[in-house]
């Protein structure tokens, strides 16, 4: 149990824990080991650097300091985001959970989808990207996973109690995760998702065919807006609609960082997270 659960250890996810923890609050922060920061060569559009620095080294130094001030660091992927006891939020990782009072969405931009014929033009009609939101719907018919890691084993299993069969399609990669043996996994790439108005199956480059009523989408990590909407924020698209302190519209839960949208810069991402760290802090400080 803690006072702030950050997800993302990037500059928004950083910033944001710095200001809690100097006001006195517990802070996880949860790293999932990626992010656009530490993929950058380097880094010479932002304050205070008389020379280039690489990504990753910047980011590593952001963390560094966050663990110096108290934060405790969870290199583990956030995959879900559930209401738990009144005035707490629960964040589900890959090996554990985290009970918090608040939860701060810094988790960057979401990964694409795959570009599979027939996937965009069949969203909303049998494609989804959230086994909490729809899965009821397709009960008791079969479905596939579209993904390899632990997001993709999250959604699995919240599928396999309600549908017929789940199938891990992942579309030529190798399974990161361990899925239960109830999981038929297919890994040949996908040629295309079909159907006329509603999907119909996938179909796999030698010609074969998988009947499908349904198709989830949980390729790579769990963006922001993923875990937001399991939750109940609004979003628009794959962004997650915050106001100008970072607050959604679900009481204790913030967004900061690329995953509210607006320029994808460094400098942004650090306002972001002193707002949404300064919001948390009033609300925690009117709530304890």
């Amino acid at each position: 149990m803690t006072d702030v659960c950050i997800v993302g250890a990037g500059p928004a996810g950083i910033s944001a824990a710095i200001y809690a923890l100097r006001a006195g609050f517990g802070v996880t922060v949860l790293d999932s080991g990626s992010g656009a920061l530490r993929k950058a060569e380097k880094v010479e559009n932002y304050y205070g650097f008389a020379e280039a620095i690489p990504g990753a080294a910047l980011a590593a130094d952001g963390i560094a300091q966050a663990e110096r001030l108290g934060a405790v660091l969870l290199r583990d992927e956030a995959v879900s985001l559930s209401p738990a006891e009144p005035g707490f939020i629960t964040v589900t990782a890959g090996g554990t959970e985290v009970n918090s009072r608040t939860v701060i969405l810094a988790s960057g931009s979401p990964r694409k989808a795959p570009n599979i014929p027939g996937l965009a033009a069949l969203e909303g009609h049998g494609v989804s990207y959230c086994a909490v939101c729809d899965a009821f719907f397709y009960r008791k018919k079969a479905v596939a996973v579209l993904g390899f890691g632990e997001y993709a084993k999250a959604e699995a299993l919240h599928l396999l109690p309600l549908a017929a069969s789940v199938t891990l399609l992942t579309n030529g990669e190798r399974p990161g995760a361990n899925f239960p043996p109830e999981v038929n996994i297919i890994t040949s790439p996908v040629a295309e998702l079909y159907g006329e108005n509603r999907l119909e199956g996938v179909r796999f480059p030698d010609g074969a065919v998988l009947e499908l009523s349904g198709v989830f989408v949980a390729y790579g990590a769990a963006g922001g807006g993923d875990l937001a909407r399991k939750i109940g924020a609004l979003t628009q698209g794959s962004t997650i609609l915050a106001d100008s302190r970072g607050a959604t519209n679900i009481p204790g839960l913030y967004a900061a960082g690329d995953c509210t949208g607006g320029t994808l810069q460094i400098a942004k991402a650090v306002y972001d997270g002193m707002n949404a760290g300064l919001a948390v802090i009033k609300y925690l400080r009117s709530v304890l």
